[in-house]
């Protein structure tokens, strides 16, 4: 498919998640199956200008004056692709696949408006009501903040210990341009493809097949890290969902000790155990009830609350989200974490570190929520997390954001990676 085919696709696909509200990997893959004929390249290139899309929606509408899935599309070509208006109507012309050309009140709109007189919340291309709560987490740096989050990720994985060391993983995957994170000890990454490229496909691997690295993203291994457990120690993954953070404490830990996995929803849970076998973790025991729990209340060293979140950290990756978070939405979320804190606490043993995380940068989700509960909770108390991350990741590293040095939050724009807050509190008696 030329330029013009693969942008007509992108703008079905646009509609498609528009009109029906879907996520945008469904209207993707429905389309992908309904036009066969499309290769790999070009469902990759469409995939491309979709997302891109919906990173930058409110911008891209803002200049172009208009949010139609057309004028997204193009938008995308105009403003991330490096097409100029003239080179890409040369482009487009004689391509019979090609969608309708942009109107020239729309190429007008585009080039005499600028970005310097759009609403803050439009140059941050975030929903207008969670403008307060970026500004309450990040100060006046919040607009940078916001920005980041529109920018393609990377593609992070780490390297799994407990069959390959880092530089082995690295050069197994070679071609692919894969390094070394910045921060994350086992981190590698590949860095974000350019216009229609596509990220190498690193799970048909046979080194991925082996054992040697799982996909997980930089912040998510950082987090799991600062965990901190010990050979030996009894670690309960309270909110396990599918098993990365699991997995990566199993290898700081040497298959030593014994890790309880655990979610509420079973069926998030089912992927671990194919997870767990082929990475070679012989010290996890899994949970599908709490009553199996019940037991073990009082005797762990570590337990991990990775909370149920609105999910803003993860905004580069899933932008369709960004434009379906509704206030009640994080009111809810609110809600679960509070009571999946209350629930995990009384796992902790006398000494032991309550350690809680989300994928959220919005404060209702992370300071305000550990306010909340050390407000009612005084057996516990923070830890200074800032510490432990010097210890870990050493003085040079980037630094996440943190107000008093006991919670962090890890974003694109400081860190490089998701969106993450990470606390830890100790449980005094």
């Amino acid at each position: 498919m030329r330029l013009g085919g693969r942008l007509a696709g992108a703008i079905e696909v646009l509609n498609d998640i528009e009109t029906r509200k879907r996520p945008v990997a469904d209207a993707l893959k429905d389309w992908g199956l309904s036009h066969r004929f499309a290769g790999s390249g070009d469902r990759a290139a469409i995939g491309n200008i979709v997302y891109d899309a919906l990173r930058k929606r409110l911008s891209h509408a803002w200049l172009l004056d208009d949010e139609s899935p057309v004028s997204l599309g193009y938008a995308v070509l105009l403003r991330q692709w490096g097409f100029s208006p003239e080179r890409l109507a040369a482009e487009l012309e004689g391509d019979r696949f090609a969608p309708e050309a942009l109107s020239t009140e729309r190429i007008a709109a585009f080039t005499s408006r600028t970005l310097d007189n759009a609403p803050a919340h439009v140059r941050g291309d975030i929903p207008e009501w969670v403008e307060a709560s970026f500004e309450a987490t990040f100060g006046e740096n919040w607009l940078a903040e916001a920005a980041a989050l529109t920018e393609r990720p990377t593609l992070d994985l780490r390297a799994n210990t407990l069959k390959a060391d880092r530089a082995k993983v690295i050069r197994a995957l070679e071609r692919s341009g894969a390094e070394a994170c910045q921060i994350a000890r086992q981190g590698i990454r590949i860095p974000a493809g350019q216009q229609a490229e596509r990220l190498p496909n690193v799970t048909a691997e046979l080194s991925f097949q082996k054992g040697w690295f799982e996909v997980q993203d930089e912040g998510s291994q950082i987090v799991a890290d600062l965990v901190m457990p010990k050979e030996g120690d009894q670690v309960l993954d309270y909110c396990a969902g599918g098993g990365g953070k699991t997995l990566a404490l199993a290898a700081s830990m040497n298959n030593k000790g014994q890790i309880h996995a655990y979610d509420a929803d079973t069926r998030r849970l089912a992927p671990i155990v194919e997870r767990l076998k082929r990475a070679g973790t012989r010290n996890v025991q899994l949970h599908d009830n709490e009553e199996s729990l019940g037991r073990l209340a009082g005797r762990f060293d570590r337990v991990l609350v990775d909370a149920p979140c609105t999910g803003t950290g993860t905004w580069r990756r899933r932008p369709d989200t960004k434009w379906r978070l509704t206030q009640r939405a994080l009111e809810e979320r609110v809600s679960q974490q509070a009571d999946a804190l209350d629930q995990a606490k009384r796992f902790v043993r006398p000494g032991g570190k309550l350690v809680y995380v989300t994928c959220s940068v919005l404060s209702e989700e992370n300071d305000r929520q550990m306010a909340a509960f050390l407000a009612t909770n005084p057996d516990f108390s923070l830890t200074s997390a800032l510490a432990d991350w010097q210890t870990l990741f050493g003085p040079n590293a980037p630094r996440p954001v943190s107000a008093d040095g006991n919670t962090l939050t890890l974003t694109p724009a400081t860190t490089g990676t998701d969106g993450f807050f990470f606390a830890s509190l100790v449980r005094n008696a």
